[in-house]
């Protein structure tokens, strides 16, 4: 079983906290993940700071990071003037997002789903002229906290229009939590056959209790990419009943990836119980809970 994990902390994990962590701190963060080994990382998005307050540092963050590490983070955009004002400042990588659901899209970016589709071209463009990649993220791929369940019919129709075949990747969103297994395990299947051959990533939230559970499913059916925060941290603030991220502690221990040791597992445990304590947030993390358990035998108990 492989699957890159992306660990989503600076955007979506920061995203219902309410507090703007320091630019220094977010650059550390970035930095010691990377140096763990963590593959990929979302790093902050482009959302309206009076909106999105814990955002409001993005661009200063982006600043403070190499071209290097830059290469490895990716930036959450939803219309071809993010994605223009997010290359000028040196990004490469760029989370195009829009809900399947209209209502949530409303609720999220201020336009009807057609209307972020339409758009997507532009944003393509402005992408590949920057020599980025940009992917189609799909938000409410499952269900909306507005109008129910999502035909799956609908998110295929999105990820075959023609104007968003200038994604690389395909991100499919469990927003709220509510999706069980063989529900992703569908949808994620579907896409690969059904749709242009790109990478499928699954971002889910534990809501429900289904986090580690559905994004093995994802990974068992074809996706290739699973986001995660650390404690799993985070939320949608314009999704009622949306709650925290799968914890990227769990994914890990559930996925064990090459580079991912007990001595990385301990290393992440550490950061997140800071992090946390920072922002008086929970550790929902039932792997770093483990960790801090009694049982000295088994080699995966930080130490």
């Amino acid at each position: 079983m492989t699957a890159v994990l992306r660990d989503v902390t600076l955007r979506d994990g920061l995203q219902l906290t309410g507090k703007i962590l320091p630019t220094e701190r977010k650059a550390e963060i970035v930095r010691r993940l990377l140096a763990l080994g963590v593959p990929e990382l979302e790093i902050g998005s482009m959302a309206r700071p009076d909106l999105v307050p814990p955002m409001a540092n993005t661009m200063d963050l982006v600043a403070e990071l190499t071209r290097a590490e830059l290469a490895r983070c990716w930036l959450w955009v939803a219309t071809p003037r993010h994605v223009e004002k997010a290359a000028a400042a040196g990004v490469r990588n760029f989370q195009y997002c829009l809900s399947v659901s209209d209502a949530h899209n409303k609720a999220n970016i201020g336009r009807t789903a057609e209307d972020s589709v339409a758009a997507m071209p532009a944003a393509v463009r402005l992408a590949q002229e920057a020599g980025g990649t940009i992917q189609l993220c799909l938000a409410t791929s499952f269900t909306c906290p507005f109008d129910g369940p999502v035909d799956p019919e609908r998110v295929l129709a999105i990820a075959n229009d023609p104007r968003t075949a200038g994604a690389a990747d395909i991100v499919l969103a469990d927003t709220l939590g509510q999706a069980h297994p063989a529900q992703v395990g569908a949808l994620v299947t579907a896409v690969r056959e059904r749709t242009p051959q790109r990478r499928i990533a699954f971002h889910g939230h534990d809501t429900w209790g289904m986090g580690v559970a559905n994004t093995l499913a994802a990974v068992a059916a074809g996706a290739t990419l699973v986001d995660g925060s650390l404690g799993g941290l985070g939320g949608c603030p314009f999704a009622p009943g949306a709650s925290g991220n799968t914890a990227s502690e769990d994914i890990l221990f559930a996925t064990r990836p090459e580079w991912f040791t007990p001595k990385t597992l301990a290393a992440l445990v550490g950061l997140t119980e800071d992090l946390l304590g920072e922002l008086g947030e929970p550790n929902r993390s039932r792997t770093a809970q483990g960790a801090r358990s009694e049982a000295d035998a088994f080699e995966w108990v930080a130490r």
